[in-house]
C-alpha cells in the first residue's frame, strides 16, 4: 500500500455522495403540484433529504405568491426549518412581485419569454452543483436556469442536526426578459 493510498480511497469514496462539489444537474420532478401548505408538505421532496430537492421546491413555493402570498410565506417557513423568514425577506419578496408574477415559473422545463413562461408537463426544475457549491461546511449553493436569464441563479440551502436540507438564502427572484405577450415590439 503507497503512501497516499489510503487518502485516494477517502476521496474517491467521498464522490458518490453531496459535498464533493462536482458539476452534476439534478432534474426534480414533480408529477403533480400541490393546492395547499398540507399537499405541498406531502410531496416526496418535502422531505428535504437532499439540497436539490430543496432548491426545487423552494421554486415551487415561490410560485404560489401571486395567488396567495401568507401561502407562499408559509411554504416557505417550512422549507426555513429551524431558521425564520424574517421581515426583510418577506418585503423583499413583495418587492420582487410588484412588477412582475412569472419570475419562479420561469425556472421551470420548457417555460421560455416566447410561451409566457408556461412550463411544460411533467413539471421539472433542473438544479445543478458545481466545484465550490459545498465550500462551506454544512452549506450547499445550487443553481438553477430560468428560461428568461442568461446564467443560472443560486439557492443556497443549510444541512440541519436532522439531516434535512433547509432553506438558508434565495437568489432567485432578480429581473429576467419580459414575456413576449407583455412586449409590444415582439
Amino acid at each position: 500500500m503507497g503512501l497516499f493510498d489510503n487518502i485516494k480511497n477517502k476521496v474517491n469514496e467521498g464522490a458518490s455522495g453531496f459535498g464533493v462539489g462536482s458539476n452534476k444537474t439534478v432534474e426534480v420532478v414533480f408529477e403533480r403540484l400541490p393546492e395547499n401548505l398540507d399537499e405541498f408538505k406531502a410531496l416526496p421532496q418535502a422531505a428535504l433529504a437532499n439540497p436539490f430537492d430543496s432548491a426545487a421546491m423552494t421554486v415551487l413555493a415561490l410560485c404560489f405568491y401571486p395567488q396567495d402570498k401568507e401561502l407562499c410565506y408559509q411554504m416557505l417557513e417550512f422549507l426555513k426549518g429551524p431558521g425564520d423568514l424574517s421581515t426583510y425577506e418577506r418585503q423583499f419578496i413583495r418587492d420582487r412581485f410588484m412588477d412582475s408574477d412569472y419570475v419562479p415559473r420561469s425556472y421551470f422545463k420548457g417555460a421560455s419569454p416566447q410561451n409566457d413562461y408556461l412550463p411544460s408537463e411533467p413539471y421539472t426544475i433542473a438544479v445543478s452543483e458545481n466545484p465550490y457549491s459545498y465550500q462551506d461546511q454544512g452549506y450547499a449553493k445550487l443553481y438553477l436556469k430560468s428560461g428568461g436569464a442568461d446564467s443560472p441563479r443560486a439557492v443556497q440551502l443549510r444541512l440541519a442536526k436532522d439531516g434535512k436540507w433547509y432553506l438558508w438564502e434565495q437568489f432567485l427572484l432578480a429581473g429576467i426578459r419580459a414575456p413576449e405577450s407583455s412586449n409590444p415590439w415582439a
